[in-house]
């Protein structure tokens, strides 16, 4: 400080406004400047000038940001520190800053601001003097002031003996105390109390002590209570080698930061507050000791950075993530089966297969804690609740809830997380997810599965693999972490429309469970349960004022809706609600005494209703709102000519009756096929016409000149409806082969039968899948009897069983039983003709 002894503070000075840390004489501290007035401070003062002066500002705390109030002087406090900028470096990332090294001198009093813009100036007063500066302290120094000579004497022995307590080499000490010595006494208490780990608060005591003397007394309780806490823990712990070395390391990052001074004379850059409160979060976070010791790793690397460092934000937000992970937080499964199974109940109508699978996981998670989690995997079409199902779940287990949306995701760092190697990085979904329900057993819908893409980011679902093997999950590594988490507890339910499309090998890693589509009593209750009562709420009526009778939403199912689920019921609700709260807020805004209108004006389309309460919605009121039918009952209409046969289709939107067309003419036995088909398909029908062509004799089939070969002389035409739409698959077999005995006997078809099953060149019929959703389109149709194979029948235990009441279950095993059951009376040359369809299942 000798080359400051002549150094005088000038009237005016410009105020560096800190909301962080205290800077005291004697010492030095870095700032970060962002704010607007210290950024011009900075730009106009000290990166314009290179005089002494032009470096010389006023760094004073704030305890408010002066830019949020149009008051300055009382958010300041009243003394300040005048300093010396010996460095400054600018960033623009993540935003325009500044980071500042500053020299403390002196004390000051702020007088008066003399103005705000761009920064702040003041009129200052200097307290401290730079000159007369005495030798250091000794034992044997005389002073001038009896009681001051003593106290500083008492207070550099403390200073001494703290050093002392320590577990530094010799040279280290020595070194420690010629850099102490080497202070003025003037000094020494501003040195020391910006050395020592203390607050903020205390460092501002220290600062607002003008006087010597204050300034000991402020200082040397401070002093005392850090020996007196270094005796506490030496003497409270048992320290062994090992030990004493932690404990110096811990001490020398926590007595001196490190931020004011280095023992090798250079400057340090670290956050001391900062860094401690981090710490001391890492240890809370009760982490595995393979997490912890990363962290504490990369916490030694902070404390050693610059925050103008890029690699200083990155770090500290991976520390804060690792901190804020559940590692060891979880809640508590609400294992009441009886009132697990009621909440279940009252959320969902049907879907007993899934319910079931639920209570079944409670049963036996109550009987043994450490169950892992299963991987469930509900597959049906869209609008049948999976999703809803799954909140019921987390529901039901008194867990959190976290749907994570797969659909069109093409890059498996959405999965597993990027690198930190890379600028953006960020972890994957499943740990953000971790991170956002804050426990480490949550319940992850991870929906629509099966519409993963793929790029050249690599494939999702093969990171999906890790996270949904109950072998491995428990050390999921995602790529951001580099660590393992545990995932075992997580209970993972996907979300499909097919499993065509989802990799074998993360299907095997999943339970499937098939949710397919509701019968029309199902989508009544339904309705009437949970969708009538969810649209008068969100409408703002009441069942006051609008009731829909089960015939309307019967209606409303059978010829305005084709779905497995219950979307467009549910809008279709929608539309009658609006149009009767349009008429509900037109009889509101006629007053009594408005005689013009003597009655309220409901009227739904051109029906005139009457303004009575409830509104009641009949078949002509449906007719006014949704207009016309969209679909009309047109089977037996298209079966009225030979060649013409209905199947039944699985998509993934639910069971689809399907036509099949045939018709022949002239021509030199050529097969032509439109409908946009399939290999499958096409391979089906080729089938189908060498069955016919070899049993024409036995069943009379004829071509059109009367030859027992159907296709001398004819060509066929085989035609699916709805070319649009690409068909595919394995279960339209007996549908073309009983189409084309139709076209060459000239037999019609039962309209009130559908078929499905594949066929082999021997005539034998094969199973297919999709039983149950081909099923309940048949029953939406309005058919009465249904042609499965034979070996589909452990299917039918999945139908409902009211849906097995209206219809009648016909099983085959040949395509003779089929036919025989397709015609009225048999088929001729069937070598069992029946009158009636023969009726086996005993549902």
């Amino acid at each position: 400080m000798s080359s400051d002894a002549g150094l005088q503070l000038p009237g005016r000075l410009p105020l560096l406004l800190a909301h962080e840390g205290v800077l005291l004489p004697g010492s030095t501290l870095r700032f970060s400047v962002d704010s607007p007035r210290n950024m011009q401070l900075v730009r106009q003062r000290l990166l314009k000038g290179t005089s002494l002066q032009s470096t010389l500002i006023g760094v004073i705390p704030n305890t408010r940001d002066p830019d949020q109030s149009g008051d300055d002087l009382p958010t300041l406090h009243k003394i300040g520190t005048a300093g010396l900028a010996v460095q400054v470096v600018g960033s623009n990332w993540p935003k325009p800053h500044y980071t500042l090294l500053i020299a403390g001198v002196c004390r000051f009093r702020v007088s008066s601001l003399l103005k705000e813009r761009p920064f702040v100036l003041a009129e200052v007063e200097q307290l401290d003097k730079l000159d007369g500066y005495t030798s250091p302290p000794t034992e044997g120094m005389a002073a001038e002031d009896a009681a001051l000579g003593e106290l500083s004497k008492k207070f550099y022995q403390s200073v001494v003996q703290l050093l002392g307590m320590w577990d530094l080499s010799v040279p280290l000490v020595a070194k420690l105390k010629r850099i102490l010595d080497s202070l003025p006494r003037e000094t020494l208490p501003d040195v020391v109390a910006s050395m020592i780990r203390f607050s903020n608060k205390e460092k501002l005591q220290v600062l607002d002590a003008v006087s010597l003397e204050e300034r000991f007394r402020k200082a040397l309780p401070m002093l005392t209570r850090q020996i007196e806490g270094l005796k506490m823990l030496q003497k409270t712990r048992n320290l062994n080698p090992d030990d004493v070395t932690r404990v110096s390391s811990k001490h020398k990052g926590g007595m001196f930061p490190g931020r004011q001074i280095n023992l090798d004379g250079e400057d340090e850059d670290e956050d001391g507050d900062d860094a401690v409160a981090l710490e001391r979060k890492v240890h809370r976070a009760n982490m595995p000791n393979a997490a912890l010791r990363i962290c504490i790793k990369e916490l030694k690397r902070l404390k050693k950075m610059p925050q103008a460092m890029p690699d200083y934000a990155l770090t500290r937000n991976y520390l804060d993530l690792m901190v804020e992970l559940p590692w060891s937080k979880s809640t508590k499964d609400c294992l009441d089966i009886r009132a697990a199974r009621t909440l279940l109940d009252n959320d969902h109508y049907a879907m007993d297969k899934l319910k079931r699978r639920v209570l079944e996981y409670l049963a036996v998670r109550q009987l043994k804690n450490s169950l892992k989690g299963p991987i469930l995997c509900f597959v049906g079409p869209p609008g049948v609740g999976k999703t809803s199902v799954g909140r019921s779940i987390a529901k039901t287990l008194g867990r959190e809830f976290h749907r994570i949306a797969l659909g069109g995701i093409c890059d498996q760092s959405d999965i597993r997380g990027h690198r930190r190697t890379y600028v953006g990085s960020m972890p994957g979904r499943i740990i953000n997810g971790l991170k956002t329900v804050g426990v480490n057993n949550p319940v992850f819908l991870l929906d629509e599965v099966d519409k993963l893409g793929k790029s050249l980011q690599g494939d999702p679902a093969a990171a999906l693999l890790e996270v949904l093997d109950p072998e491995q999950n428990h050390s999921f590594t995602d790529h951001y972490l580099n660590v393992a988490f545990d995932l075992s507890q997580v209970l993972f339910i996907a979300t499909a429309n097919t499993t065509v499309t989802i990799p074998p090998a993360l299907l095997d890693r999943m339970e499937v469970l098939q949710v397919p589509g509701y019968t029309q009593e199902e989508r009544v209750e339904i309705a009437h349960r949970h969708l009538i009562p969810n649209q008068l709420e969100q409408h703002g009526l009441t069942p006051q004022q609008l009731h829909i009778p089960q015939d309307t939403t019967q209606t409303i199912i059978r010829r305005y809706t084709r779905e497995a689920g219950v979307r467009s019921l549910e809008r279709k609700i929608g539309a009658i609600c609006r149009a009767v709260a349009l008429k509900v807020a037109e009889c509101h805004g006629i007053t009594e005494t408005d005689a013009s209108i003597p009655e309220c004006p409901t009227k739904l389309g051109d029906k005139a209703m009457p303004p009575e309460m409830p509104i009641v919605i009949d078949q002509i009121a449906l007719k006014d709102i949704l207009g016309p039918p969209l679909y009309e009952m047109e089977v037996s209409e298209r079966l009225i000519l030979p060649g013409v046969a209905l199947g039944l289709a699985w998509t993934p939107l639910g069971g689809e009756i399907m036509f099949v067309e045939a018709s022949r003419m002239e021509g030199d036995g050529q097969l032509t096929m439109t409908g946009q088909l399939g290999d499958v398909m096409k391979e089906s029908a080729h089938l189908a016409i060498s069955w016919l062509r070899t049993n024409a004799r036995k069943y009379q089939l004829t071509n059109m000149v009367g030859g027992p070969d159907p296709l001398e002389g004819t060509d066929i035409h085989l035609h699916f409806p709805a070319g649009a739409v690409t068909k595919d698959g394995p279960s339209a077999g007996v549908t073309i082969v009983t189409c084309l005995a139709s076209l060459f006997s000239g037999k019609l078809v039962r309209s009130d039968v559908a078929m499905t099953g594949e066929i082999t060149l021997r005539g034998l019929v094969l199973p297919v899948g999709g039983i149950k959703d081909k099923v309940l389109a048949a029953h939406r149709a309005g058919l009465r009897y249904v042609i499965l194979p034979k070996r589909n029948e452990k299917d039918l235990e999945e139908l409902p069983a009211d849906v097995r009441a209206q219809l009648d279950i016909i099983t085959t095993q040949n395509l003779d039983e089929v036919l025989n059951a397709a015609f009225d009376g048999g088929f001729p040359g069937s070598s069992r003709p029946q009158t009636h369809p023969q009726l086996t299942s005993k549902l």
